[in-house]
């Protein structure tokens, strides 16, 4: 190393010579190598080469099949790995029957509020697809030794569409509600039951004496929150802006009301999926119900295709619908239409003139009037809800029919009985409905060729300028009313027939019998059921020698959709229209393909 004090000095490189001939030998000694190294590896073993790419190709070729092998093999069995589902997500259009004046369920009163109810709301209890009784927002349900006392629980993970769950108080909260005269609820007949929260998902009902049909009664009874409406008066609470923007639990939420049309009463009521409601999401993401005044605006509606489905059809109507662009179900509901005699009418007071009537009345004529598809019910109760050997209607006999009148009195002259100087006149009253009227037309031949003078009187329940309940039902201003009745899905038909309800209450036949007076009370008050069976049996039979009204046809509730729409199953018995609500989770429009879960 160079001394700091000495000027660094530069080491020059060593001097370097060329010599060209040792470079070309140099370079012939590399090309010897390089051609000697080629004519070993290469050009010796160029044999091998061939012999492997050879090889190669047959593996690339032989790969190459199994895979198209493979391709075909999928392509051609493709079906066995798929299947075809309901699609998920869409939006289903329903026409329903209005008015859609409230979204609160204890206020409904027609098929469109009764629709809004069972999608925004749950209850305790519902009916499954076979038409028996199931849990809904309750998981269990204990009935005490004396059978008074029913205490159910509440799913922990039942909400309300704000977030908080749903719990006993607002079943408490409710039942109060409907037994506040002030409330003017349509739900009727919850006096004398008490309703007592146990802790917070138990809640217990009391009831005054044995009922067995009550937990149908549960089925009926949409949960409010609490939360949402204890500082609303019940006066009020019809008026309440909750009306128009609910809170609910049910497996849908509001998302608008729209108003289309004031003058008509034409709404869009347009709900959205409850992603967090307690027994999973729907299929369907909206839902949006059309709101009509009538069932000829519900046909315009499918011939314009503003909607891909409808409810509220008469079966007249159904036969009218385009079959090409839709498909028409029947389904048999738990109603029954009758031609309900006023035992205390002057001329129907007579027990043999309403036999003759009964015993004169082809009701598989009237059922052919209408449509081939109605089921005949010439009893009081649906048959399905009895077992044994149920009591059957007497068969059609106009010339028995004749023998009775005769013997009433009711004497033939031309083609009109009197008697003691007076023609047998009837006066029909039904309601406004194509089915009912070709009833009532189909009816009232029958009974003229019987040598009764018919008078008939059609009243629209939505005529404003009628009042059918005050001026036609509780003064029972008819002879005769062909009337639909809802039975259920339990047989007490006792509000119907019981003597305590005739006069004002919904017994329209003012039918009195002790018999049968007895036979409904004890099938309510007990709860075996082969001694319920065995009263309404009883029931029956008495009805039917009495004769105080003619079973005509169970109802059915028809429905219209396209063929993109999956909704009701087939099997399903519904025991109300509102029940084809109870599979709306797997409700959707549309198809799409999917691999089946091996």
């Amino acid at each position: 190393m160079p001394d700091n004090n000495e000027p660094t000095k530069w080491r020059r490189l060593p001097k370097m010579s060329f010599n060209s001939k040792d470079l070309a030998r140099r370079m012939k000694k590399v090309e010897g190598a390089t051609v000697k190294h080629a004519r070993r590896f290469v050009f010796k073993r160029w044999d091998n080469f061939r012999e492997v790419r050879r090889h190669i190709a047959l593996w690339v070729l032989a790969i190459g099949v199994l895979i198209g092998a493979t391709g075909l093999q999928f392509w051609w069995y493709q079906d066995s790995y798929r299947t075809t589902a309901v699609a998920s997500d869409g939006t289903y259009a329903e026409a329903v029957m209005g008015p859609l004046d409230t979204l609160n369920p204890i206020f409904a009163k027609s098929s469109a509020e009764e629709s809004a109810g069972e999608l925004l709301f749950s209850r305790l209890l519902k009916y499954d697809s076979t038409g028996n009784l199931n849990f809904d927002l309750a998981d269990s349900m204990k009935i005490s030794d004396d059978q008074k006392t029913y205490t159910l629980s509440i799913r922990a993970d039942a909400r309300w569409s704000d977030g908080l769950y749903v719990r006993a108080r607002d079943v408490v909260f409710t039942v109060g509600l409907l037994q506040n005269a002030a409330t003017r609820s349509t739900l009727t007949g919850w006096n004398g039951v008490k309703a007592t929260e146990v802790d917070d998902r138990t809640v217990a009902f009391t009831l005054p004496a044995v009922y067995a049909p009550f937990p149908h009664a549960l089925r009926y009874l949409p949960i409010l929150p609490e939360h949402v409406l204890r500082d609303v008066e019940p006066a009020q609470l019809r008026e309440n802006n909750f009306s128009v923007k609910p809170v609910g639990s049910g497996p849908f939420a509001l998302k608008l009301l729209q108003e289309v049309d004031k003058t008509n009463g034409r709404k869009i009521l347009h709900l959205v999926r409850n992603e967090s409601y307690f027994d999973g999401s729907a299929k369907l993401s909206r839902i949006q119900l059309h709101v009509y005044k009538d069932a000829d605006s519900i046909k315009r509606a499918l011939a314009t295709s503003e909607v891909n489905a409808a409810s509220d059809l008469s079966l007249s109507a159904a036969a009218s619908v385009n079959n090409d662009r839709y498909e028409i179900e029947n389904h048999a509901v738990n109603s029954g239409v009758y031609a309900l005699m006023n035992t205390e009418s002057a001329v129907l007071k007579d027990k043999l003139v309403r036999q003759a009537l009964q015993v004169g009345t082809d009701t598989q004529a009237v059922r052919d009037a209408i449509s081939d598809k109605l089921p005949a019910l010439d009893i009081p109760i649906i048959g399905s809800l009895l077992s044994g050997e149920v009591p059957t209607a007497p068969t059609y006999d106009a010339n028995k029919a004749s023998a009775l009148l005769d013997q009433a009195g009711w004497k033939l002259e031309g083609s009109t009985r009197t008697k003691d100087g007076q023609a047998l006149t009837l006066n029909i009253v039904t309601t406004k409905n194509p089915d009912f009227e070709a009833a009532l037309d189909e009816l009232s031949s029958q009974w003229r060729q019987l040598g009764v003078t018919i008078t008939t009187n059609i009243v629209d329940p939505n005529d404003p300028s009628q009042n059918v309940a005050q001026d036609i039902l509780q003064p029972r201003r008819y002879d005769v009313l062909l009337y639909q009745l809802t039975i259920g899905g339990d047989p007490d038909v006792y509000a119907y027939w019981h003597s305590s309800q005739a006069a004002s209450g919904l017994n329209f036949s003012n039918y009195k019998n002790t018999i049968a007076d007895e036979a409904l009370s004890s099938g309510r008050a007990r709860v075996e059921q082969d001694l319920r069976n065995a009263k309404y049996l009883t029931f029956i039979r008495q009805w039917l020698s009495d004769a105080p009204a003619i079973g005509l046809y169970q109802a059915t509730a028809q429905y219209a959709h396209t063929e993109s729409v999956h909704t009701i199953p087939s099997a399903t018995t519904l025991i109300s229209s509102a029940d084809r609500y109870g599979s709306v989770l797997y409700w959707g429009v549309g198809e799409e393909s999917v691999f089946k879960t091996p």
